[in-house]
């Protein structure tokens, strides 16, 4: 199994800027994609960002696109999610999440994270 654990989150005046952590342990044997989803109130799961196993590909929501950057460090293992130019509409609850595949779709993934809560004041 493998455990995510994101950290980061908090509050933040918009356009300000957050980054968030997701710290992977436990058995990793196969290479994994990771991804990042979230969860306003009221709102459903909504995909944000994903990277391959490689780190050589990258997806983003369109909404995120320019201001928000997804990477991994591999000797830690751990991914992070560098906001920029935060705006209210990206408050939510932030989920890291593992998958054997490369995706957008959250019912692909195997291993999610218990969230980390992120606001965005006006």
């Amino acid at each position: 199994q493998v455990q995510l654990v994101e950290s980061g989150g908090g509050l933040v005046q918009a356009g300000g800027s957050l980054r968030l952590s997701c710290a992977a342990s436990g058995r990793t044997v196969r290479p994994y994609a990771m991804g990042w989803f979230r969860q306003a109130p009221g709102k459903e799961h909504e995909f944000v960002s994903a990277i391959s196993w490689t780190g050589s590909s990258t997806y983003y929501a369109e909404s995120v696109k320019g201001r928000f950057t997804i990477s991994r460090a591999y000797t830690s293992n751990t991914t992070y999610l560098q906001m920029e130019s935060l705006e209210p509409e990206d408050t939510a609850v932030y989920y890291c999440a593992a998958d054997g595949r490369f995706s957008r779709q959250k019912e692909l993934y195997s291993y999610w994270g218990r969230g980390t809560q992120v606001t965005v004041s006006s």
